[in-house]
């Protein structure tokens, strides 16, 4: 199992619900945490939560839906000399539910996709080279499990993008050190999920964050948060070592 004490690892959406949870879960084991959020304020503010923990914080804010914006973050990330060891591309958002769905815009495909597809992608682009060089990285993308329902199209669709870049860099860095794989914390009540949700947003964890400890390899793999629910970390990514890549 992967010691995280003293790593860095950026976590977007990192100032509310679930991606704020799995912040406060790593920095309760020493990791420092790159904060992102959509404002500084809302970083900031997160980040004096994680500091209690005793770790360092960094805070950059992006608006996913300009990948100018995101650019922008990633060279501060970059200016501040700080090494990513761990990236939880945890940052997403629902659109529109339609219910006449053959009026589906554009616009939610397009702003889906810049969201939960582009924005999450830039930033695997950009920190993979770096953690292939440094020889070791971790990176875990949300996605979700939505299965037929073309109410929700413009999120689904970008969730089965990001499902499907993310397998297939998977099988690139398969057998090395850094490692690719994909969570889904379940409906869940954030403020993505909407007050009527099933569970609770502690339920995600630790299977949001077990890809970050995981050491054996293997990327490209599926990690259903709501199946870990009520384990330890070391259960938790014992089970998560034991399922298969799709390779």
């Amino acid at each position: 199992m992967v010691d995280v004490n003293g790593k860095w690892a950026l976590v977007t959406g990192a100032a509310r619900g679930i991606g704020r949870l799995a912040a406060d879960f790593l920095a309760r084991k020493g990791c420092n945490i790159i904060v992102q959020s959509r404002t500084m304020e809302a970083s900031q503010a997160a980040a004096k939560e994680f500091e209690k923990h005793g770790v360092k914080t960094l805070c950059v804010s992006a608006e996913f839906t300009d990948t100018d914006s995101v650019k922008k973050m990633l060279e501060s990330i970059d200016d501040s000399g700080v090494r990513v060891d761990i990236i939880l591309n945890n940052a997403g958002m629902q659109v529109a539910y339609r219910t006449e769905y053959c009026k589906t815009p554009v616009s939610d495909y397009e702003k889906s996709f810049l969201i939960n597809t582009v924005s999450p992608m830039m930033i695997c682009y950009h920190f993979i080279p770096k953690m292939i060089e440094n020889g070791f990285g971790r990176i875990v993308n949300t996605t979700s499990g939505i299965r037929l329902e073309p109410e929700q199209a413009g999120y689904s669709a970008s969730k089965a993008a990001l499902d499907k870049v993310t397998i297939d860099i998977g099988s690139k860095l398969e057998g090395s050190d850094v490692m690719i794989n994909l969570t889904d914390p379940g409906w869940c009540r954030t403020d993505l999920g909407g007050p009527h949700a099933p569970n609770a947003p502690e339920s995600a964890i630790p299977g949001v964050v077990v890809g970050a400890f995981v050491d054996d390899k293997r990327s490209g793999r599926f990690f259903n948060a709501g199946i870990f629910y009520g384990m330890t970390l070391k259960e938790a990514v014992e089970k998560a070592e034991s399922m298969e890549s799709p390779y």
